[in-house]
Parts: C-alpha cells; sequence; structure tokens
C-alpha cells in the first residue's frame, strides 16, 4: 500500500454493499452504504492519543464518517481513529 495515513488517522476499505437481499437483486441506486470495512492503513497515532487500531482489523464505523478516495481503481474512506465505533473480533 503505497497511502500511508498521518497522525490518528485510517485507511479503511469498506465492505462490498450488499447485491441481493433474499430473492430480490437490489439496484444500485438503492444500496445503502456499507458501515463496516477493513483498515489497510494506519497513522503514528498522536502524542495525546495512540493508535489502538492496527491494520487487517475490521470495523464499524458511522454512516456519514471518513472522506471518501480513490486510489489505483479501489475505493477506501479516510478517517480518524475517533470516528471508528467498534472493532468486529471472530
Amino acid at each position: 500500500m503505497n497511502i500511508k495515513p498521518l497522525a490518528d488517522r485510517v485507511l479503511v476499505m469498506p465492505a462490498p454493499a450488499e447485491e441481493k437481499i433474499g430473492g430480490i437483486i437490489i439496484p444500485d441506486t438503492a444500496k445503502e452504504k456499507p458501515l463496516h470495512g477493513t483498515i489497510k492503513a494506519v497513522g503514528q497515532g498522536t502524542k495525546d492519543e495512540a493508535m489502538i487500531l492496527k491494520e487487517g482489523d475490521e470495523v464499524l464505523y458511522g454512516k456519514y464518517s471518513g472522506t471518501e478516495l480513490e486510489f489505483e481503481g479501489e475505493k477506501f474512506l479516510m478517517m480518524r481513529q475517533s470516528d471508528v465505533l467498534a472493532i468486529i473480533e471472530k
């Protein structure tokens, strides 16, 4: 990955949107934005807040969190660590 977030920011790859529910195929215009994804890169943290998240963590985030980026044909979200609501443990 050639993107390195600064300070307390993380780079998240959103999970793909649901294609169908039951037997109904959802058109692109009606798909909801996913609220979870995988951390692809993390910053160093700040002197006041250590970086808790690490690459590979699956996380939940708010509906309007982060800034959308497109890099090498893939879509990502750049957000602050504080915008992440929870880590999904499996």
